[in-house]
């Protein structure tokens, strides 16, 4: 990764409120493509997507505004949804319980082989999260919206048995189905 992945200037021009909605579009394609690198990024760089972040109210606010924008950007915001999803209940008690009892009988479910490690513990959803992350930094976003797919998938099946187990999780295979139409959708349309 090179400076010239993200233009500064963009930048600069966005949040002092300078920028046309072409050059927006530009900044919004550049940041949906460094961002699964935003940690091993060069400095100059983490810097700036630290600043556009912090003028977006942080990073749901940087995930809404690159959902406002087609193409990559949408698809990218929405993989970022899925895997927060993932990392949300990866510790969950009742959903590491749920999973362990589901890939008792499927051990690799559907589109998930050669990306779910053999183990089911409070690891394995962050684990698979990141390796969605890993697909988007190698650009390999139809392979990562088909294994976010699957990974929701695997989820909504074990969904009842997870609600079952707390109550809390309120109507979570609902909640699962609409993020994987959300995602579905947006890379309908990339």
């Amino acid at each position: 990764m090179s400076d010239d992945n993200l233009d500064l200037a963009l930048i600069d021009a966005y949040i002092g409120g300078t920028l046309d909605a072409q050059g927006e579009a530009a900044l919004a394609e550049q940041v949906a493509r460094i961002i699964p690198f935003h940690s091993t990024a060069p400095n100059p760089i983490q810097a700036a997507l630290t600043r556009l972040i912090g003028h977006l109210g942080g990073e749901p606010g940087l995930f809404a505004w690159l959902d406002q924008h087609g193409g990559r950007p949408r698809v990218v915001a929405r993989l970022y949804e899925v895997m927060g999803l993932l990392d949300l209940f990866s510790d969950n008690p009742a959903v590491v319980s749920a999973l362990r009892e589901f890939r008792a009988r499927i051990h690799y479910p559907p589109g998930l082989r050669g990306y779910l490690v053999p183990a089911t513990n409070e690891e394995t959803l962050a684990s698979l999260a990141g390796q969605i992350e890993l697909l988007l930094a190698d650009q390999e976003t139809d392979q990562a919206v088909e294994v976010a797919a699957a990974a929701l998938d695997m989820l909504e099946r074990i969904a009842p048995v997870a609600e079952e187990l707390d109550p809390n999780l309120g109507d979570l295979g609902r909640r699962l189905d609409q993020v994987r139409e959300r995602l579905v959708g947006a890379a309908a349309s990339h």
